[in-house]
């Protein structure tokens, strides 16, 4: 089964109802929710997305909205050699890094994005919902 990590502008174009992107956000979700593929995220996606989403929801909204996504994401571990390697790698953006990190050390091969660009290193698949989707053969 294909497992996918799942970046917060992913999360946020669906639980913001964000256009145009919130339609494929959807069909992935979807997928997830009908076990077709993995959705796997971290805690620190979770945080930013409860930052933003609080202050366009409220904090309850945001919440509740959260918790509903839980139920189809699997939340993984960051670790200290995620820190590090993030910390030691050529990514600019620090926060991408850890992400990147992450799902390598938890062998997932796919991060759906639609920060293309900052995603720069070899051995994960970085791709868009909608390029996910397809690629995958689910559209």
């Amino acid at each position: 089964m294909n497992k996918v990590f799942v970046d917060s502008d992913v999360i946020l174009d669906l639980l913001a109802h964000r256009v145009p992107h919130f339609h494929f956000s959807a069909l992935l979700f979807t997928f997830g929710d009908m076990n077709k593929i993995e959705l796997y995220t971290s805690p620190t996606v979770f945080c930013n997305v409860f930052y933003i989403l609080r202050k366009e929801l409220g904090i309850e909204k945001a919440k509740e909205s959260l918790r509903k996504l839980r139920l189809i994401v699997k939340v993984i571990d960051s670790s200290e050699k995620t820190i590090d390697s993030a910390l030691n790698s050529v990514f600019s953006d620090f926060e991408d890094a850890i992400q990147y990190y992450t799902a390598q050390n938890h062998q997932i091969s796919t991060i759906a994005t639609r920060n293309l660009k900052d995603y720069k290193a070899d051995g994960i698949v970085v791709q868009t919902p909608e390029m996910f989707l397809c690629s995958a053969g689910l559209l």
